[in-house]
Order: structure tokens, then C-alpha cells, then sequence
């Protein structure tokens, strides 16, 4: 239950990203510029962090630099910049009801990478709290169908479409991280470690994009302050209640729980810009967390 809800808390900080990295974008600073700074910020509070990751730099295997790489790299540099930079694309609720397709990600390579059995019950409880994931976003939905209906060419678009696929890098890659992370913890990675090593290398996989993107527009004045809020609540704090509940849990159930970022992000939407949510949303929520626990509960 600890793991459960460690992360389910993690996903509620997570939620109130969006409320600074959208306006951030609003304002025109690239993307790239964003997720440069929160690395530059972490790496710099996890860096003790690095001290016993490269007391084992000799013990380390192929295996463990490929996750670490796949955590830091994909995960946390290029996905985070994916994700970012596909608001410029599409409306930010599109993007969140997209995202409620990581999870599957992050199951079926749970059982690729690790191993882990997927039991039927697991499956049966999986796609009802991916029903209610989708009762949560019940309004983009249906705004996306009358999108279609009306103006099929604005939702297959160039833009959109490149939108969508940056969205689905970010699916990709923080689906992978969930496996990833993991796999580090149970080869003996404390959360330290794990943090420290994936926002270096995030860092490191994020100064070529600098370097090549000469237009970037740098944040000014109030600007560092939100990033820096921003890193400190949905990184720093987030991030550590998240490892912390992966390593209590399997990788499937961590995706489940993860379920609940898109329904923070809304709570967080009514409760600072007013926008209220339905009883199918509030459902939804419902149904997400009686599955989630179940899953947990029975250890299916």
C-alpha cells in the first residue's frame, strides 16, 4: 500500500507541472531551454548522490549503463523534451489524454525486460482502471470526436501529426524509465544513485540540443523562478517519492498508479483555473483508485 501510494502522491506534484511548464512554452521559451535548466538544477541537488554510483563504476554492467542511458537519455532529457515541446502542437488536454497509453508501454516491457508475470486478473484490472483513466479525460474525448467530425483536416494536420508523434516519444520513452528504473533497483541502486545518475545523463544528452539550437528564447526575470519551482515540487520532490515507490512495487503496478498524473493535472486545473470537473470525471477517478488498490492489495 506504501508504494501505491508514494507514487499516486508523486503523480499529484507531477499534476501541478503543467500549471508552469504550459505558460513557460505560452511565452515562446523553447523547450529544449526548459528541460536544460531542470537538469542543470537536479544534477547539481543529486550530485552527492553520484559518490556511491561511482564507488561501483567498476562493477558496473552493459546492462546497467544501457539503463541508466534509457532512463537519462530517453527518458529524462529526450522524452521530457518531446512532451514539452508537443503543446506547441496540440492542445494540452490532448496531449494528457494521450498519455493515458503509457502505461501499456510499460506493461508489456515489464514483462520483456524483467520478466515479471502478467496474470489474467492483472489484465482484467488493468483495462478497468484504463476505463477509468479515459472516464477522466471524458471531456477531451469528446471534444477530439467533434474535432474529427468537423474539421478532420486540423486533427491530421502536419503539425498535428508531428505532434502526435512527439507525444508518442514521450509514451515511449517514461514507459521505458518505469522498466528501466526498476531494473536499477533490484541490481542494488539506491534512489540516490538512480536520480543522480539519470539527471547527469540527461544533462549530458540535452548540450548538443543546446549547442544546435541557436534560436533559443532564455527565460527572463520571474521565468527562473518558476523553472526553478517547477523543479524542485515535479522533480526534486516528485522524482524521490516516485523511486521510493517503485522499488516496493513491480513495474506493471507502478504504471498503473502512474494513471493518476492526468487526473491530478485536472484536479489542479479546477481548483487553480476554475475549470470544474463532471461527476463521469470524478468517477473516473474513483474507478482508478478502487482498481489501482486492488491490484496492489491482491499483489496480482
Amino acid at each position: 500500500m506504501a508504494g501505491t501510494f508514494l507514487v499516486i502522491l508523486a503523480c499529484f506534484f507531477w499534476g501541478m507541472d503543467t500549471l508552469i511548464r504550459y505558460p513557460l512554452v505560452e511565452r515562446g521559451i523553447n523547450p529544449i531551454t526548459i528541460v536544460f535548466y531542470e537538469h542543470v538544477v537536479l544534477t547539481l541537488i543529486f550530485s552527492l548522490g553520484l559518490i556511491p554510483a561511482i564507488k561501483r563504476i567498476g562493477e558496473l554492467k552493459l546492462a546497467d549503463i544501457f539503463s541508466f542511458l534509457i532512463i537519462g537519455g530517453l527518458g529524462s532529457a529526450v522524452a521530457t523534451v518531446a512532451f514539452t515541446e508537443s503543446f506547441h502542437f496540440l492542445n494540452p488536454s490532448l496531449v494528457i489524454l494521450l498519455q493515458k497509453f503509457q502505461p501499456i508501454v510499460a506493461i508489456v516491457l515489464s514483462a520483456l525486460v524483467l520478466k515479471e508475470q502478467i496474470q489474467k486478473q492483472f489484465l482484467i484490472w488493468a483495462a478497468i482502471c484504463l476505463v477509468g483513466g479515459l472516464l477522466i479525460s471524458s471531456p477531451d474525448i469528446v471534444r477530439f470526436y467533434d474535432l474529427m467530425r468537423t474539421d478532420l483536416g486540423k486533427v491530421t494536420s502536419d503539425g498535428a501529426l508531428h505532434g502526435y508523434a512527439l507525444v508518442g516519444i514521450s509514451i515511449l520513452g517514461w514507459g521505458a524509465t518505469t522498466v528501466f528504473g526498476k531494473r536499477l533497483s533490484m541490481v542494488g541502486f539506491d534512489t540516490r544513485s538512480i536520480m543522480a545518475g539519470r539527471f547527469l545523463i540527461g544533462l549530458l544528452v540535452l548540450i548538443p540540443f543546446v549547442k544546435w539550437n541557436s534560436s533559443m528564447i532564455l527565460p527572463q526575470g520571474e521565468d527562473y523562478l518558476r523553472i526553478l519551482i517547477m523543479v524542485l515540487i515535479s522533480g526534486a520532490l516528485a522524482m524521490w517519492l516516485y523511486y521510493q515507490g517503485l522499488k516496493r512495487l513491480s513495474a506493471r503496478t507502478t504504471a498503473i498508479a502512474e494513471m493518476f498524473f492526468p487526473f491530478f493535472a485536472i484536479l489542479a486545473n479546477w481548483f487553480f483555473l476554475g475549470i470544474q470537473l463532471n461527476d463521469w470525471q470524478l468517477l473516473g477517478g474513483g474507478i482508478l483508485l478502487i482498481g489501482s488498490l486492488i491490484i496492489q492489495i491482491k499483489k496480482y
